[in-house]
């Protein structure tokens, strides 16, 4: 089946560019059902999108790419796409990731660059489909929900006590009140380093935004500087998480009311549920999609875990057993 949709996707190609398409060149298959190829015009090289429509409706992409174009967002250029059979043709941002080049001689300069991009991200409220999806109690719940199914009782085989089932409803209740005290703006929702692509004339381009909602101020953010593929001391976290909030009182789009250590609070515990979120679903890709690889980032998001909820005494009952259950069983499995 995946041979045969390569088959197609290529004559596809051919029927668009006009031009003979030897074998298809693999630049990613992403943790999603979506896979992409390196193809040519002629003249320039293209990214052909394989997106299965029984498994992924293309129709956000398409719509997000349009609105963070007109927002000012560096995104790949839309030149074909053929919705029945989930193909499209866009423009080429390259092969350099920006966690390829991140060194701690660079780290500021390059996510100054990514955090300025983010107030522009924000401003992107709704498409031509609509308003974006409210990242609401509901979907929260699901997010934190994939911790507990997946890491711990697929692949932790966790037996749930009743102190557990306190701690875990305690800490998941405190996430989410968390997330919606905050300003909802628009949100991409997976904003990292192996989604931005460093450019020719040195900027940054944005990839993998068909998830963007409506959701909390800081979680961009956290996703960027507390990235689950590569950790960065505190010290420098705080200093750009704090730049951030200036940037955004200027442009007025978070009231100057919101202190340092209120916007640090939102930062940490939104860091908490997305680090909750992403230990699940590495546990998931493992597991369900056979993809093993994924587990080898689950210490650095539980290290992010145990580290943050340290710092505040409303989560010292989760940190104690986060500490001396979740990680003990993770280290001893």
């Amino acid at each position: 089946m995946v041979k045969n949709r390569e088959i197609e996707l290529k004559a596809w190609c051919e029927a668009q560019t006009g031009v003979h398409q030897p074998q298809l060149e693999v630049v990613s298959g992403d943790a999603s059902f979506r896979r992409y190829f390196r193809v040519a015009d002629g003249k320039q090289s293209l990214i052909a999108v394989d997106c299965p429509p029984d498994k992924e409706d293309m129709a956000p992409f398409i719509a997000v790419a349009d609105a963070y174009q007109q927002a000012d967002v560096k995104v790949p250029a839309i030149i074909a796409v053929q919705r029945e059979h989930g193909f499209m043709l866009q423009s080429d941002f390259g092969q350099i990731l920006l966690l390829s080049k991140l060194h701690p001689r660079n780290a500021r300069s390059y996510y100054t660059k990514a955090l300025e991009i983010l107030p522009n991200i924000m401003s992107v409220t709704d498409t031509r489909l609509g308003p974006l999806p409210t990242f609401d109690r509901e979907m929260l719940m699901r997010e934190l929900s994939l911790f507990k199914e997946w890491l711990l009782e697929h692949h932790l085989h966790w037996q749930w006590d009743s102190e557990d089932e306190e701690v875990w409803s305690e800490f998941c209740q405190l996430m989410i009140d968390n997330a919606l005290q905050q300003p909802q703006v628009g949100v991409h929702r997976d904003y990292h380093s192996r989604n931005l692509m460093l450019l020719d004339n040195d900027e940054i381009g944005v990839i993998d935004f068909q998830d963007a909602v409506l959701g909390p101020i800081t979680y961009d953010a956290v996703s960027l500087l507390r990235d689950c593929y590569i950790q960065w001391p505190a010290e420098i976290v705080t200093e750009l998480s704090d730049f951030l909030r200036v940037q955004l009182q200027q442009q007025e789009v978070l009231t100057r009311t919101v202190t340092q250590a209120q916007w640090q609070r939102w930062f940490d515990w939104m860091g908490l549920q997305r680090h909750t979120k992403a230990a699940g679903i590495f546990a998931r890709l493992a597991h369900r999609d056979d993809k093993p690889a994924y587990l080898q980032d689950v210490p650095r998001t539980l290290d992010y875990l145990q580290s943050v909820s340290a710092h505040y005494k409303e989560l010292e009952r989760y940190h104690q057993w986060l500490s001396s259950k979740v990680i003990k069983r993770w280290e001893t499995q």
